[in-house]
């Protein structure tokens, strides 16, 4: 049984985690933390997370950029493990992660999925035999209308991917429309759609003369990235420092 304290408890991820928690026979949530504190969750709550001192093998963040220095300093304190959900870090951030993830266990991705990790491995194997005979890469991606960035996160993560498996030699285009030219031979397209309550949509596509291959993954609830949060959670309890990523728990 692994304990868990939830940063960002009463957030939407935070309560989504919690009911999942609740059928899993493997973990428990010990306390929360979260600034808001209107609901009964059947595990204390704190406003601040230095007044937390339960006992716990992992945190859980699913909060806001701007707690997680304040989260980061908490668990370098007690050697706590930590999956950070949080996204939109600045770089600042991102190297403080970094520092940090040398003195305890932090895993950190783009994207919480078990599918979308996945498909970051599938489409590097894609990549290798089709972009090399050949073959151009697309990536679409579409979300709710109030998601704020664009591209997404996963959809960088996922040319991060295709890039990596080709050693690094494309480079990314995000907007054709200024664009009055035919399409270079090394880059990867990245397009995006904002609409409706759209949970989450990517699509990569490997275009080659006279046929087309395309990988697809659709997000129907944010349950999947709680799923995913709380199976990292498992994977990291009791891990030595190191930076980890959701493809460490599906490798």
């Amino acid at each position: 049984m692994i304990r868990i304290i939830m940063n960002g408890c009463n957030g939407h991820m935070g309560q989504v985690i919690t009911e999942l928690v609740r059928e899993d026979a493997g973990a428990e949530i010990v306390a929360g933390i979260d600034l808001l504190n209107n609901r009964e969750n059947g595990y204390p709550v704190f406003e601040k997370p230095e007044d937390c001192r339960a006992e716990a093998d992992v945190m859980i963040d699913f909060s806001s950029f701007r707690a997680v220095d304040g989260i980061l300093d908490y668990c370098r304190s007690r050697k706590l493990p930590l999956v950070l959900c949080t996204t939109g870090l600045t770089e600042e951030q991102l190297q403080k992660v970094e520092v940090c993830s040398r003195e305890f266990a932090v895993l950190r991705s783009a994207n919480m999925s078990l599918g979308i990790n996945l498909l970051m491995k599938l489409i590097q194997d894609a990549a290798k035999v089709l972009a090399s005979a050949g073959f151009d890469m697309e990536i679409l991606e579409k979300h709710h209308r109030l998601k704020c960035d664009a591209p997404s996160g996963t959809a960088l993560a996922l040319a991060d991917s295709l890039n990596e498996a080709m050693d690094h030699q494309y480079h990314y285009v995000f907007d054709r429309s200024q664009r009055h030219s035919r399409r270079e031979d090394k880059e990867i397209g990245i397009s995006a759609v904002r609409g409706g309550t759209i949970v989450g949509q990517h699509s990569v596509l490997f275009a080659g003369p006279d046929e087309v291959i395309e990988l697809n993954h659709t997000a129907y609830s944010k349950t999947v990235f709680g799923k995913g949060a709380l199976e990292a959670a498992k994977f990291l309890a009791g891990k030595g420092a190191g930076l980890y990523t959701m493809s460490d728990v599906i490798g």
